[in-house]
């Protein structure tokens, strides 16, 4: 079988993975945000952080909980780094540098997990285990809960409560992502990854010198880090490294991993809003631009440009032979739309055109199918700004699931897609402008200016990933992407729940036939218009400079 017959059946056998799985997990998620039962462990976990799960939050109550519950994940991980030098379980690694430190602790509480150094040699069991990977579980439940509250508001009427945030945090966290991630850590270790507390081995003689490798809990970090949408890699070539993804089936199964709650979240939204129909509309927008990019992606790096990529059937430079361009072209483009930034290829090494899908698929807001939780934010607000674009096109007040679009939620809309292109645009310019962060790129011209762009692209969005050849361990990009990163996850989330607020006190409005049907084909076109068009709007003269420049070369 020819490599594109065989990335195309792989397409397939996933699309049809995620659509078993979709309603039976999607309901069950929508079960768990509106159960009023709690588990008994549940209850002993809101009794030692001293919240009370029958008490309704405003907005103001909800994001105050989202802040402090993250600055404190960022404080406790970045002392853990700090002191890993006298912890035991550090494999003699010594204590994180102070700007590193800081940038790692805000990535992973950020659910970006941007990685500035090798994992191998720089953290040790205990800031792995006790450190990263907890954080891989509690920042993807906060995306969760935050997207459920804004569901909330489009369901809800004539209150201001949105919910509860501890609840929401340890019902995604005990009932959805621990017994999910458990599952997924079984079937990678049986596939191969490994799971241990070795210390360093060598092995073998190279070259006049030895290899060193350590052992660790892989398989666990493995699978949250795909079903949490995390991305950050034990070891330093993530998911290329075969102890993490050791087979194709593997990697299958990760971009599985990486696709399932957030496509499924779009069933979980059409049950508490009492219209799966309008679910599916949501659905079918996500699943239109990942399949788009996907095609996309697979002609850019199947097609032979060149004596050499003619010589080797397509562009293999940076990709795994076991996985092939089909399955690193789905993985890219799946990490991409998503928040994970785990790779399973190295994309700087792709196509000037597929460098350049990898970073519009994080420019459009990571909506399709996006991160956990976020993603679904996310296009529910250009679902906001699409139905007001349609209501000044017929001069009526545009209304989404029956609630009224006024001012107030079209600035808040407005305000939530302008913070990001506005953090990655400033901080690239910033970095090319200065005389010492170009030092860091390893190429010069258009692919040099790509690096960086990628490298704030990724940051913002909260993606993580890099496009490789950026030396960001230095004091100014683990600064400035740190930044990045803390600002573009928290300030969009105080305008995603002011608008869950202001929308759950509306009264619903009846449908009339004026009404635009939100449900329907017409408005799933209109929307997928309205996220290419605003994203093309934005970053073009940027994608212009980067890789549309080198593409075209």
């Amino acid at each position: 079988m020819g490599p594109v017959p065989a990335g195309v059946l792989q397409l397939l056998a996933l699309m049809g993975a995620l659509a078993l799985v979709h309603v039976p997990l999607g309901s069950y998620m929508a079960r768990v945000y509106s159960s009023d039962r709690h588990l008994r462990v549940e209850k002993w976990i809101y009794k030692g952080i001293g919240a009370d799960p029958g008490t309704g939050m405003r907005w103001p109550a909800y994001l105050r909980g989202v802040l402090a519950f993250s600055a404190a994940g960022v404080l406790f991980l970045y002392l853990l780094q700090r002191l890993q030098g006298v912890l035991p379980g550090s494999l003699g690694f010594s204590s994180v540098g102070p700007a590193q430190s800081f940038n790692t602790a805000a990535s992973f509480v950020t659910n970006t997990n941007w990685q500035s150094y090798y994992g191998e040699q720089t953290m040790g069991h205990v800031v792995q285990t006790a450190g990263l990977a907890v954080q891989n579980f509690v920042s993807a439940a906060v995306g969760i809960a935050v997207a459920v509250a804004l569901v909330r508001g489009f369901a809800r009427a004539r209150t201001g409560e949105i919910g509860n945030f501890w609840v929401d945090l340890v019902r995604g966290t005990v009932r959805i992502l621990v017994p999910m991630a458990a599952v997924a850590a079984v079937v990678l270790v049986a596939c191969g990854a490994i799971q241990n507390f070795s210390g360093i081995h060598e092995v073998g003689q190279f070259m006049g010198g030895s290899q060193q490798w350590n052992g660790g809990a892989v398989a666990s970090q493995e699978a949250i880090k795909e079903l949490g949408t995390n991305g950050g890699g034990y070891f330093n070539a993530n998911s290329a490294h075969p102890f993490e993804n050791p087979t194709p089936f593997t990697n299958l199964f990760e971009i599985f991993l990486i696709l399932v709650i957030p496509f499924s979240l779009t069933r979980t939204f059409g049950v508490m809003v009492g219209s799966v129909r309008q679910g599916y509309a949501i659905l079918a927008t996500m699943g239109t631009i990942w399949v788009g990019f996907i095609a996309l992606m697979m002609w850019t790096e199947f097609a032979h440009h060149g004596p050499a990529l003619q010589a080797a059937g397509a562009s293999m430079e940076g990709k795994e032979l076991r996985f092939g361009v089909g399955g690193s072209s789905i993985f890219a483009v799946s990490t991409t739309l998503t928040s994970t930034g785990a790779v399973d290829s190295f994309h700087s090494s792709f196509t000037g055109l597929g460098g350049g899908i990898t970073m519009l698929g994080m420019m459009l807001g990571e909506i399709a199918p996006g991160g956990t939780g976020s993603g679904l934010y996310g296009i529910l607000i250009m679902a906001v700004i699409a139905v007001f674009i349609a209501g000044l096109m017929v001069g009526r007040t545009p209304e989404y699931l029956g609630k009224k679009i006024g001012s107030r939620q079209i600035k808040l809309a407005a305000v939530y897609i302008l913070i990001t292109p506005a953090l990655v645009l400033v901080f690239s310019a910033a970095s090319m402008a200065l005389p010492t962060p170009p030092h860091s790129m390893l190429n010069s011209g258009a692919h040099g200016f790509s690096e960086v762009l990628y490298a704030f692209t990724s940051a913002a969005n909260n993606n993580g990933s890099a496009f490789a050849g950026l030396n960001a361990n230095t004091d100014w990009f683990n600064t400035m992407t740190g930044l990045a990163m803390l600002l573009g996850r928290f300030l969009p989330m105080v305008f995603v729940l002011a608008l869950a607020g202001s929308l759950a006190e509306q009264q619903p409005v009846p449908v009339t036939a004026g009404t635009l049907r939100t449900e329907k084909p017409l408005f799933a076109g209109l929307l997928v218009g309205v996220i290419l068009i605003i994203t093309g709007l934005t970053y073009f003269p940027a994608l212009a400079l980067g890789p549309l420049a080198e593409g075209l070369a």
